[in-house]
């Protein structure tokens, strides 16, 4: 029996697939509210010649859109949600899951350059700030190493 955290991984690992797919860096989110998924986003930095334009930036601002259509004092809150990404969030992405009040992140792959949530910092569960998260690392971390290791041999052999 599948748990649903594997579950929603397998939806935020499609994300990184497709990322892939069009050369970047295969990086997938989604966010779940009430048990349904809400957002579902992939790094378009290339894309969109944007580099704050990471998987987890966009699929926040996706889930707080549809939370508050239609609720014209909704602020974008996401409180109740969960945000599974493939890889674990850099600084920026770990504070934005901070001011968007996200309830839960689970991630799959820890991320030794850039991991902003339990490697180099822990920036969604410091003390210092006013919203902490609960944070679940290494759901299905093999296969999002996959897809990274996948990009990256790709790379080294366009260089060659």
């Amino acid at each position: 029996m599948e748990i649903p955290e594997q579950h929603f991984m397998k939806e935020a690992l499609k994300q990184a697939a497709l990322a892939l797919e069009k050369g970047e860096v295969p990086v997938g989110a989604v966010v779940v509210f009430e048990n349904k998924v809400i957002a579902r986003a992939h790094n378009q930095m290339e894309m969109l010649h944007d580099p704050t334009a990471h998987a987890e930036i966009i699929a926040l601002t996706q889930a707080s859109e549809t939370l508050s259509h239609g609720k014209g004092n909704h602020r974008g809150s996401l409180e109740g949600c969960t945000l599974y990404a493939t890889l674990e969030p850099c600084a920026m992405c770990a504070g934005a899951l901070v001011v968007t009040k996200c309830k839960r992140l689970v991630f799959g792959a820890h991320d030794a350059r850039a991991g902003a949530c339990e490697t180099l910092y822990k920036i969604t569960t410091d003390d210092r700030l006013n919203h902490r998260l609960l944070v679940q690392s290494g759901i299905m971390a093999d296969d999002s190493k996959l897809f990274l290791q996948e990009f990256f041999k790709s790379l080294r052999k366009e260089k060659r």
